[in-house]
């Protein structure tokens, strides 16, 4: 980790485990060595028809805006490293139908066609956010034309087919059926599914494996950093996810001492989620407001250790 701090220009901030950089991505990146990330998880602007403070291209020039960040990304990943993408969907302008720029930026990055730089498609995730609000209005709470969009897609791409990845280091808490259908046994057999039940069924492996669809409410609105950012008259950055939807991709797609990168890093969530899970961090941001809001990602856990350095 200290081998690429050296090679980088000086962090904006930076604790024991990580380093955050004001500028722009594709200066910035040019200093990494090829193969030198593990993981990349960012969430990058979004086409959106209503535009946000931190800008946003349109639908019709997102692939090309994209294509110099994949060339990099691709670049620095190691060959079984992983990008991970979250980027919601869109809505054409004065319609209710969805734009498919998300999904000509997937298609783009997995052309079979673009050997030399092709990325695979791991899987497609989802992240359900419960708590969002009924969204575009002028559809679904005004005119009652569709239902609410709650779900914003995650590609999951990868370097070569066969990404670092184990699903044992994400389960989730067994159900209470499976814990009383492990405790009490079942009858193993043909299903009417035409599904064949052994009895490894019941074997207790420490958790269920997770779904590919993430179930995160995002709700805070009176956390450390929201409240640090209140206090500073900071203006905090407008779409941050929560920590919990990059934690679970890196304890997933790396291990211990790995390397992550968030190219796109707004309030540094993905920072914040690899020091809890104790790997290295880099990242990435041109907006220095948002910068210093996510200093506060780390003053509770590392404030004797933080380091502030001035532009």
């Amino acid at each position: 980790m200290n081998e690429l701090i050296a090679r980088l220009p000086e962090p904006y901030y930076k604790t024991d485990q990580g380093a955050a950089y004001l500028g722009d991505t594709l200066e910035l990146i040019k200093n990494i060595p090829d193969g030198g990330i593990n993981l990349i998880v960012t969430s990058p602007p979004f086409a959106l028809t209503k535009k946000k403070p931190y800008g946003n291209k349109d639908a019709s020039e997102y692939v090309e805006w994209f294509k110099p960040f994949a060339k990099e990304f691709w670049r620095v990943l190691a060959n079984d490293g992983s990008l991970v993408i979250h980027i919601g969907g869109s809505w054409n302008k004065k319609q209710p139908t969805r734009s498919l720029y998300h999904f000509e930026l997937l298609f783009e990055l997995c052309r079979p066609e673009q050997d030399s730089l092709r990325f695979y498609l791991a899987q497609d995730f989802y992240w359900f956010n419960p708590a969002k609000l009924p969204a575009p209005a002028e559809w679904v709470t005004i005119r009652r034309l569709r239902a609410k969009d709650a779900v914003d897609p995650i590609w999951w791409l990868s370097k070569s087919p066969f990404p670092k990845a184990d699903n044992r280091r994400v389960l989730a808490p067994y159900s209470k059926a499976m814990l009383r259908l492990l405790e009490q046994g079942y009858n193993a057999g043909l299903r009417p599914s035409g599904h064949n039940i052994s009895l490894k069924f019941q074997v207790d492996h420490g958790g269920a494996i997770p779904p590919n669809l993430l179930a995160i409410s995002n709700t805070d609105s009176n956390g450390d950093y929201l409240n640090s950012c209140r206090r500073s008259d900071i203006v905090p950055h407008p779409a941050r996810y929560p920590i919990a939807l990059p934690e679970f991709f890196i304890k997933f797609l790396t291990e211990e001492g790995d390397t992550v990168l968030d190219p796109f890093a707004g309030s540094n969530a993905t920072g914040r989620a690899a020091e809890n899970t104790k790997r290295f961090w880099l990242c990435f941001e041109k907006n220095q407001t948002y910068l210093d809001g996510s200093i506060f990602r780390f003053e509770s856990a590392k404030k004797t250790q933080l380091l502030a350095i001035s532009p």
